[in-house]
C-alpha cells in the first residue's frame, strides 16, 4: 500500500503541474497571481524527494517528507498551510503501511486541524477550508455509515466541488483577497480549487488502483 501512496502523491503532483496556469489565473484575479506556479514548484520537488525514499513502508514518513518539502519550496501562504496539513497527517499515519476508512478519517481531521491552526482561518472566509471542511464532514459521515473508502471519497469530492462554488458567492475576509472586499465576489478561491483538485485526483487514482475495494 505504501507504494500506492507514493504513486497517488505523484499523480496529485502531475495534476497540480497540469493545471498550474488555471490556478495561477484564479489567484491573479484576487491574490498575488502565483498559486499555481508555487504549487507546481513544490510538487516537482516532492516527486524528487519521493524517489529518494526507496521502499519505505511507513506512510507517516512518506507524508512527513511531502510536508517538509512543501514548506521549504512553496512560496506564499500555500507552503506553510499545505505543508502543515501533510505534517499533521504524517503524525496520524505514523507506523501504518496501509490506509483504510478509519485512518482516512483521522488523516482528514488532522490535515484540517493543522490548516486551521496555522492559517488562523475558519470556514466561510473564502479559503481552502470552504472546500475541505465540507469534504471532511461528508467523508467521515460516509465512513461512519458503513460506506467503502471509494464511495466515501466520491461524496467527499462532491462536497468539495460544492465548496468551491460556494466561494464564488462570499466576500474574502482572509489573506490577500480580503483587500478586494466586495470585488472578490464572483471569483472562486484558488486554494479551495487546488485542494479540490488534490482530492479529485486522489479519488480517480483510488478508483483505478483499488477497483471495488
Amino acid at each position: 500500500m505504501s507504494v500506492l501512496v507514493v504513486e497517488a502523491l505523484n499523480q496529485i503532483g502531475a495534476a497540480i503541474i497540469r493545471d498550474k496556469q488555471l490556478l495561477t489565473d484564479l489567484d491573479a484575479a484576487i491574490g498575488d497571481g502565483d498559486h499555481g506556479i508555487n504549487m507546481a514548484r513544490g510538487f516537482e520537488a516532492v516527486e524528487l524527494k519521493l524517489q529518494g525514499l526507496g521502499s519505505e513502508g511507513d506512510i507517516g514518513i512518506i507524508l512527513k517528507t511531502v510536508g517538509m518539502t512543501l514548506i521549504s519550496t512553496v512560496g506564499g501562504a500555500s507552503g506553510p498551510l499545505y505543508g502543515t496539513a501533510f505534517l499533521r497527517m504524517s503524525a496520524a499515519a505514523q507506523g501504518n503501511e496501509t490506509v483504510d476508512g478509519n485512518l482516512g478519517v483521522k488523516l482528514f481531521e488532522a490535515a484540517i486541524g493543522g490548516i486551521k491552526e496555522r492559517g488562523k482561518a475558519t470556514r466561510g472566509e473564502k479559503t481552502m477550508l470552504d472546500a475541505l471542511e465540507p469534504a471532511q464532514e461528508a467523508f467521515s459521515s460516509a465512513i461512519q455509515s458503513g460506506k467503502s473508502l471509494l464511495a466515501s471519497l466520491d461524496v467527499a469530492c462532491e462536497a468539495a466541488r460544492g465548496g468551491v462554488e460556494y466561494t464564488k458567492t462570499i466576500i474574502a475576509t482572509k489573506g490577500r483577497a480580503s483587500y478586494l472586499g466586495e470585488r472578490s465576489l464572483g471569483h472562486q478561491d484558488p486554494g479551495a480549487t487546488s485542494s479540490t483538485l488534490i482530492l479529485t485526483t486522489l479519488r480517480e487514482f483510488c478508483h483505478r488502483s483499488l477497483g471495488g475495494k
